[in-house]
């Protein structure tokens, strides 16, 4: 290729690692989306519970939708992506903290897992049952949030999140994801890692004007257009292994994809496991939403402990340290 080439295309640069969103566009066919590679972050996220596998792997999809989601918000705020279902997975909630920080948490019924693995019922949609999905956009203080929400009767995540942009903003979406365990070399411990693309079809009027979350707009349903339907036909080609192969950058990933009918990519936007969990938040909630009778009643050998669900970093606090409010 030559170099104006490689640089209309969005390639005059170094490949892109773990840990970050790629976006692109595929012009000649209307169609627009971004890319995810985790691999250190997730890791960090899945071990700190010790889930077992398929709870671990649904989580991981769970990060790997919410990153590829919650990279579009142009502004500092959170997405917060959350299901409550009768499954044996029954609460999944995973943050994304603009610009760049992710960190979630799952809550599973051991019993009900056990009995789900001998019966072999162990996919995403197994997991889940029956409930809902709701994805929210805080953009802080003084502002209205915006929340969406959808049903979860037996489907995978890739097909929830198809069937929410279709409900809540008429959006033509496909998403796939995957989460694998892999060996690295001279290390005895399987890392977690895993990758995602989600496509979008664009409007006639051009990218300027396409939605990026919801709450953003609306559009009437669209006839499914040739340029879209090559775009999910060459998508539905994807490997779970490809996806969350090390070896294999973003840009290679899209560029093997979509190499006939081109494909420019974007500057990598990073992707940090961290948690907003805090001190004083803690010390605040404990001030504002509990009563001094509260407090004493939680204390346990002079201490109050308060363990974050996501992080698991413990918070210790002396009942008697809060000012009396008048």
């Amino acid at each position: 290729m030559t170099d104006t080439l490689m640089s209309s295309l969005g390639l005059d640069r170094p490949e892109t690692g773990d840990d970050a969103v790629v976006p692109f566009t595929l012009d000649k066919l209307d169609t627009r989306g971004r890319s995810v590679r985790l691999g250190d972050a997730l890791d960090t996220i899945l071990n700190r519970h010790s889930y077992p596998a398929p709870v671990a792997r649904l989580l991981g999809e769970a990060v790997v939708l919410a990153a590829l989601i919650g990279s579009s918000l142009k502004f500092e705020g959170r997405f917060i992506m959350q299901t409550q279902t009768d499954g044996p997975v029954n609460l999944i909630v995973v943050d994304f903290d603009a610009p760049d920080g992710l960190r979630g948490y799952a809550r599973f019924d051991h019993d009900a897992l056990v009995k789900a693995a001998e019966s072999g019922r162990t996919k995403p949609g197994e997991l889940l049952g029956k409930g809902h999905l709701a994805m929210t956009i805080d953009q802080g203080p003084h502002t209205e949030r915006y929340q969406g929400i959808v049903a979860l009767d037996g489907h995978s995540l890739e097909e929830v999140a198809h069937t929410y942009f279709m409900q809540s903003e008429q959006i033509p979406t496909m998403v796939r994801l995957a989460v694998a365990e892999i060996t690295r070399k001279g290390d005895h411990r399987p890392h977690w890692r895993a990758g995602g693309v989600l496509i979008q079809h664009l409007p006639e009027s051009g990218i300027s004007r396409q939605i990026d979350l919801p709450g953003d707009g609306n559009y009437e349903e669209l006839d499914e257009a040739d340029g879209w339907s090559e775009a999910k036909a060459l998508l539905t080609t994807l490997e779970d292994l490809e996806l969350a192969d090390p070896d294999l950058s973003p840009e290679r990933l899209l560029f093997r994809l979509y190499h006939e009918t081109g494909v420019r990519v974007f500057s990598p936007l990073p992707m940090v496991e961290r948690c907003t969990c805090s001190a004083d938040r803690i010390e605040e909630m404990l001030a504002d939403s509990f009563s001094a009778e509260d407090r004493e009643e939680m204390a346990v050998d002079g201490q109050i402990e308060v363990v974050c669900e996501f992080c698991s970093t413990a918070y210790h606090f002396n009942p008697h340290q809060f000012g009396v409010k008048h």
